[in-house]
């Protein structure tokens, strides 16, 4: 065999990081060890992997054709070290989640996985649901958790829990104290929304429709807790997962403003990469999130802890 698994994990290193400088540090080599390494793999088998565009190495053909092979060689490597020696964690694991997701519910299920799994790390990743795509797709993250199904080609999307998006307004707002409102009665209102590229932004636009552009959005913000601060400032209306405002319409901080015209239901989805190769740990902690949320028809039916 011409080529060693330290071999392929410089190259993975180098085609997450684009450089063999910061592939070198991730990996604590030298900047030459690793250069000297990618070059034996290479000549190994008169192929180049990269090419240089700028600054950055980038993957050509044959190196996007090994990368999932390579990936899915350390990971079996990595599954039989720990099961031929004393370890019993089941490795580390990498799991994105969005926003919504991440700061309500995911940590929940991060922490309940720990404690029954307590020699394995689990890195926990939040950001918008279009990055979260974006890193499993590219290997990065083991394992993602998303609102909404954005059907990136790389990656396979999983239906896991059913949500609903709430407009949101500050109790003393006009539309407050109405029963019911119309789509133009609302539209006439200043919007506080979510950053472009996230799940709730999406959905929301959606639901609109041909009316999206006559939404009046005056303030964006990537963090639903900065949101739900600009509703109660009487900065405008907002439209959030209800996942996130429970305490907040128990407390009166917040209300919700009934609007019959739009269907703001959607899906959460639990994404992985299609060519990547579960191990027994990813395996471990999908089962433990599907189960998780497994006796829920939706996120209203979670026995989630209060804030005072």
């Amino acid at each position: 065999m011409k080529f060693t698994l330290r071999q392929l994990e410089i190259f993975v290193a180098v085609a997450n990081a684009g450089s063999v400088s910061r592939a070198a540090e991730q990996l604590s080599l030298s900047q030459s060890a690793a250069s000297t390494a990618l070059g034996e793999l290479e000549r190994a088998y008169d192929q180049t992997l990269f090419d240089r565009v700028g600054k950055r190495l980038v993957l050509n053909d044959t190196g996007q054709w090994l990368r999932p092979r390579a990936l899915e060689l350390l990971a079996r490597a990595e599954e039989l070290e720990a099961q031929l020696g004393t370890d019993q964690s089941i490795g580390n694991l990498r799991l994105g989640a969005s926003l919504t997701i991440g700061n309500y519910l995911a940590t929940l299920l991060v922490a309940d996985f720990l404690q029954q799994h307590p020699a394995s790390r689990v890195q926990l990743v939040v950001h918008n649901s279009a990055s979260i795509i974006e890193q499993v797709a590219h290997y990065e993250l083991d394992l993602g958790l998303i609102e909404g199904d954005m059907g990136h080609p790389d990656v396979v999307a999983t239906p896991w829990l059913k949500d609903e998006l709430v407009v949101l307004a500050a109790p003393d707002h006009p539309l407050a104290k109405k029963r019911n409102v119309t789509l133009t009665q609302v539209l006439k209102e200043n919007w506080i929304l979510r950053e472009a590229g996230s799940g709730t932004r999406s959905t929301f636009e959606r639901a609109l429709g041909a009316r999206r552009s006559e939404l009046k959005v005056r303030l964006e913000l990537e963090h639903t807790e900065a949101i739900k601060r600009a509703v109660e400032a009487g900065l405008g209306l907002s439209c959030i997962s209800r996942l996130a405002l429970r305490d907040a319409f128990r407390r009166g901080s917040l209300v919700p403003v009934r609007l019959p015209e739009l269907q703001l239901q959607r899906q959460f989805y639990m994404v992985q990469q299609k060519n990547k190769y579960l191990t027994s740990g990813i395996r471990s902690l999908m089962a433990h999130i599907q189960a998780g949320v497994a006796a829920a028809e939706s996120t209203d039916d979670l026995p989630l802890p209060m804030v005072p």
